[in-house]
């Protein structure tokens, strides 16, 4: 039975990323549902027809447009929800939106919380937060704020994750998380992609009528080329692609959305075998993943949906061998990984890929897995199996 009242809640809307990508797919499932988000800042489609109930955060200037700083807030301002008039309440959460537990409900509401990870800067990555802030000369006031409420924190990440009802947990590395820090169960769907095979098969025959493996879009391409695509922050290390091309000068495609210190910085480092790509389309995106040699994927992730979205395009993934991304790339048949995370390890295992043969109907097949539809799917019948 489909609930009669849906309360989708998220963590913040201020670009559209893969976490955004999830709400996206269940306002599809539920589209008459409300969002709840401490700051939203995004004007996308997904957001149309749609009640957008910020908190007030929202109003504090600095800390509504910082929301890094504003973690030791949002606790607090997701409790504040008044959420009495709904039945069912999901949170999307790598944060702190999983406190919507906390808020006003009815007695028989259950909350479920799709968790992208425990919260990272209070429990796996804290240390790598607190050594790599990216708040310029406010580094040393936050780190010192950190440092003495981190315990505190935690312990409020922690009442918070014991007021869900269910956890629903985007990986096997993400359900282990779960049960690590919060010392609760979960049950693991993974996240899905818009399913490819109609666009896939129409840019197929493209090509094909074509005679060409080059793109016809407005984008001149090195061939070959390696592509990496992701938000310019530290762990998401895309300075060790920077570094490892480099040294083997081979072309090399980076393509981000975020503007920020560390972008200027290794837009400044790289050699000129390595171009950088800003804001690019979907169409520019699917183009570039298409031709691409293959798709670096460096990061230590609780999932990763961007090499989904690349095997979904017929291409190879090469990744870092620990945590998210083993559960999607399947080692010597999908893609190949890399261990240690290091510029000379990725170096070896980009020659060893060099020498080997890849069948890419079979690489489709295994993104076509992750699938938006099957997420859908999954994720409904469990809701509604608990939701009364």
């Amino acid at each position: 039975m489909t609930p009669n009242r849906t309360a989708i809640i998220a963590d913040w809307l201020i670009d559209f990323g893969w976490a955004e990508l999830v709400i996206s797919h269940l306002l599809e499932m539920y589209p008459e549902a409300d969002i709840f988000t401490s700051v939203c800042y995004m004007d996308h489609p997904m957001l149309e027809w749609h009640r957008v109930y910020t908190s007030w955060i929202q109003r504090i200037p600095f800390f509504n447009k910082k929301h890094k700083l504003a973690g030791i807030l949002r606790p607090w301002a997701f409790r504040n929800f008044d959420l009495s008039e709904y039945d069912v309440i999901i949170s999307s959460s790598s944060a702190e939106a999983k406190n919507a537990g906390y808020s006003k409900r009815k007695p028989w509401a259950k909350h479920f919380c799709y968790c992208h990870t425990p919260t990272r800067y209070y429990w796996s990555h804290a240390k790598e937060y607190e050594d790599m802030m990216e708040f310029g000369l406010l580094n040393p006031l936050v780190k010192a704020v950190f440092r003495l409420v981190k315990w505190w924190m935690q312990r409020v990440d922690y009442e918070a994750a014991q007021q869900v009802d269910y956890f629903i947990a985007n990986s096997q590395t993400t359900a282990e998380r779960i049960q690590k820090y919060y010392n609760r169960e979960s049950e693991v769907i993974y996240p899905g992609v818009e399913s490819s095979l109609q666009k896939a098969e129409s840019r197929k025959q493209e090509k094909q009528d074509n005679d060409s493996d080059l793109p016809t879009a407005n984008c001149q391409l090195p061939t070959p080329y390696y592509l990496g695509m992701s938000r310019c922050i530290p762990y998401k290390r895309l300075d060790l692609l920077v570094d490892a091309f480099n040294d083997n000068g081979k072309n090399l495609i980076l393509c981000t959305a975020t503007d920020t210190a560390l972008y200027h910085e290794l837009r400044t480092k790289s050699k000129s075998n390595i171009e950088w790509k800003f804001r690019v389309s979907n169409e520019e995106k699917n183009t570039l993943m298409e031709n691409a040699r293959a798709f670096l994927f460096p990061p230590e992730e609780d999932f990763g949906l961007v090499p989904v979205e690349a095997m979904m395009m017929w291409t190879p993934v090469i990744a870092y061998g620990k945590w998210g991304a083993t559960e999607s790339v399947v080692d010597g048949e999908t893609g190949i990984f890399f261990d240690p995370q290091t510029p000379e390890s990725l170096n070896a295992t980009i020659e060893k890929f060099e020498t080997l043969e890849w069948d890419r109907e079979r690489i489709r097949a295994r993104g076509m897995e992750f699938s938006k539809e099957k997420f859908q799917k999954n994720i409904l019948v469990f809701i509604e199996s608990h939701a009364n």
